[in-house]
């Protein structure tokens, strides 16, 4: 039987509460930050396929980042660094507040945009070095996937929100994104007046948590390793097919900034947002094979079908699309972290957290920074866009199929 969580069970209540209560800021500054809303004012400044896959790959490749924060866990309070990676985060993205003069700054205005997206990345890593171990302790075994699907359906729902007025914003002012990164950058304050209050463990203070000790589980435990290479591929397939569907919208569908924004982006988040909480309660009763399973065929069925795709297509069959995908990989995911915080002792987690997070991340940002080199060099050769995307979607299709190899040794 696992061991009890060091906190009480009061603390545990109280830490649920603020995770709740806080993540809903910290993701919303997040999304605005890493996602389509960075796509789409690159894309305004005239950014390549490779630009945009760089944009897209910038937070997962810097999540190698979290090995050396990992040193600090022995002796620097887990709240410290999460408030100190929120800081870093929300100060790098204060050049995209004033979108309109960086927009002015010539050939400097991309190159100075992803500077200021990677210091904004530098932030969330070293945050996320100790969110998942700091969650680790405040979460009840048996109620694993509910916890997560209640902390990530209240997310979505800010997310909606706010893009609703976002799309909103930039229909009657096209271009301007300034205002909305600004508005992002408001909420990644409020988070931090919120981390101070977390309750947090003493289970790691005091001792040395050692880079090689934890890259050293790679070999030691068969168990993990399967665990990423199933994860690896499904998460390579998703975050390649996604921000490119969304260049494809912009691109070839000539859609406007406003357009995408309410087709592809709300779409997300409202697939998202209907089905966590189900799917955590699935995954708490049934455990995560059956939930894999169903998600990752149904995902690979999904991105064949953008095969049908054409440069005349209406955007209603995409927004289906991109409800359907967030649907089924906010239940992937929901699996996902249920057999990673089985796999992780409660006791000294960010070993076990740490290494997973950074392994899955680099194969999650290799996978667009990938798709958008090959699309420009097939682009330059004169493949017609319509087969140079056909070619990531089956690749998609491909990738997500194959997720479930390793996965299926989690039947029981």
């Amino acid at each position: 039987m696992e061991p009890e969580s060091p906190l009480s069970e009061a603390q545990r209540a109280l830490g649920r509460r603020l995770a709740w209560s806080s993540h809903s800021a910290a993701m919303t500054h997040r999304f605005v930050f890493t996602q389509d809303l960075p796509t789409l004012a690159l894309i305004s400044l005239g950014a390549s396929e490779t630009v945009l896959g760089i944009q897209r790959s910038l937070e997962r490749f810097a999540q190698v980042l979290q090995l050396p924060t990992l040193r600090l866990v022995g002796v620097v309070r887990k709240r410290s660094i999460l408030i100190a990676g929120q800081a870093l985060a929300v100060a790098g993205g204060l050049p995209l507040v004033v979108f309109g003069w960086l927009g002015g700054r010539g050939d400097l205005a991309i190159p100075l945009a992803l500077a200021s997206l990677a210091v904004v990345c530098v932030g969330i890593v070293i945050a996320q070095t100790v969110w998942f171990p700091m969650l680790r302790g405040f979460v009840e075994p048996a109620r694993i996937g509910s916890f997560f699907g209640i902390l990530r359906s209240i997310w979505h729902v800010a997310l909606i929100v706010y893009f609703l007025a976002a799309q909103r914003w930039l229909t009657a002012h096209p271009g301007s994104f300034g205002v909305l990164f600004g508005a992002a950058t408001l909420l990644g304050l409020a988070r931090i007046g919120l981390l101070a209050r977390f309750p947090e463990a003493e289970g790691e203070r005091g001792t040395t948590v050692r880079i090689r000790e934890a890259v050293s589980l790679l070999r030691s435990d068969v168990r993990l390793r399967r665990y990423l290479t199933g994860v690896g591929l499904a998460g390579a397939a998703h975050r390649a097919v996604l921000p490119f569907a969304i260049v494809w919208m912009k691109r070839v569908m000539g859609l406007s900034d406003g357009e995408v924004v309410l087709l592809a982006t709300l779409a997300q988040c409202a697939g998202g947002l209907v089905s966590l909480y189900p799917f955590g309660r699935l995954v708490d009763r049934a455990g995560p094979w059956p939930v894999f399973r169903g998600t990752g065929l149904a995902l690979a069925v999904l991105f064949a079908l953008l095969l049908l795709l054409s440069e005349s297509s209406s955007p209603a069959p995409l927004v289906a699309f991109f409800f359907l995908a967030a649907a089924l990989v906010s239940g992937f995911g929901v699996a996902d972290t249920h057999l990673l915080f089985s796999l992780t002792p409660v006791h000294a987690p960010s070993r076990h957290l740490v290494v997973s997070d950074v392994t899955t991340s680099l194969v999650y940002g290799l996978a667009p920074f990938a798709a958008g080199v090959l699309l420009d060099v097939a682009l330059a050769r004169g493949v017609p866009p319509l087969a140079a995307y056909r070619g990531l979607f089956a690749g998609g299709a491909l990738l997500a199929a194959l997720s479930l190899v390793p996965l299926r040794h989690f039947r029981r």
